[in-house]
């Protein structure tokens, strides 16, 4: 029973760490590898590239560091980095081409038959 409680503790005292918000322009290279998505490589790219200057906001960010584009930059943000504490919000072209691939996702589970007939109705 104490093992649960200390472990319910100690999850409830550390569960911000999991929420925490990395600013881009602040963060170490520690730091910026907690992220999700964000490894060695990349954090090396980002703080060679903050060498040169702040960044100024996501775009700013894309431009710079290779390998950080525009859907890279959403899942990097969703996963808590930010430039100057804003985070990366998809734009309507990048919720669109989210929105097909998940319509192409529904055709590619269904059986050969009702692939066949979704083709027809489409061509009609």
């Amino acid at each position: 029973m104490f093992k649960k409680l200390a472990l319910a503790a100690f999850l409830l005292t550390n569960f911000h760490l999991a929420l925490a918000q990395v600013d881009v322009n602040k963060a170490d290279q520690a730091a910026l590898d907690g992220i999700r998505g964000v490894g060695p490589k990349l954090s090396s790219a980002i703080l060679d590239e903050r060498k040169k200057g702040d960044f100024k906001d996501w775009r700013d960010l894309e431009n710079r560091v290779k390998g950080v584009g525009g859907k890279s930059a959403v899942r990097l943000s969703n996963a808590g980095l930010t430039v100057n504490g804003q985070a990366r919000a998809a734009s309507a072209g990048e919720d669109a081409k989210a929105g097909d691939k998940k319509a192409s996702g529904k055709a590619a589970g269904q059986p050969a038959a009702a692939k066949a007939e979704a083709k027809k109705e489409s061509a009609q």
